[in-house]
């Protein structure tokens, strides 16, 4: 890449104004009457070394209401092969404030806590809530304590598999704020300077 760097306006959002590679996810809760609620985020990862997760959400939506009532969540990362999946989670909700296209998606009961995760996705996790960072604008950063946590076998590091294996054998959905996405098949090591430790 070459050229001069060119300023961006930071009196707003700079966001949509070039691509960022970020997790797509897929968060899911339980609302007011059982039902289910799904809903994709790209603001979303771990918050800490340790068993924490996290992801932001507007205090408007039904997965930050509902996350803060029952005070579990839980994460399902999709394949690159469940894009639709990750759509019809993103449908608005109707007139009487369901989402249809959610009867739609595959799922199947957690297990530690009350919820409901994306059958065939390539990591599941359980979380409970552990607390909110409100005020970050109209958003609120919603963090849990991972409590359960199961990966697709390919997916999983083994000691005897090379790495760059385990990603080709099972590719990374990746969201590419802010319109785009992509699968992640092949990788490199990183060239960690000697005596490097986190």
């Amino acid at each position: 890449m070459s050229g001069d760097l060119i300023s961006l306006d930071c009196s707003v959002p700079i966001w949509d104004r070039f691509y960022v590679a970020r997790p797509l996810v897929i968060v899911g809760t339980t609302e007011p009457d059982g039902g289910v609620d799904f809903a994709p985020k790209h603001m979303a990862g771990p918050a800490s070394w340790e068993n924490l997760y996290g992801f932001v959400c507007s205090e408007k939506h039904a997965t930050y209401r509902n996350a803060v009532r029952t005070g579990v969540f839980t994460v399902s990362y999709p394949t690159p092969e469940q894009v639709v999946t990750a759509s019809l989670a993103a449908a608005p909700r109707s007139g009487d404030d369901t989402k249809p296209s959610l009867s739609a998606i595959p799922t199947e009961p957690a297990k530690v806590v009350g919820g409901e995760l994306i059958s065939g996705a390539r990591i599941h996790l359980e979380c409970e809530l552990e607390r909110t960072v409100e005020d970050l604008g109209p958003n609120t950063l919603v963090i849990g304590r991972i409590v359960a946590a199961a990966a697709a076998e390919a997916a999983v590091r083994f000691l005897d598999r090379e790495d760059w294996h385990t990603i080709c054998e099972a590719p990374i959905l990746v969201y590419l704020q802010p319109d785009r996405i992509a699968t992640i098949n092949e990788s490199r090591s990183f060239p960690f300077y000697a005596g490097w430790s986190r």
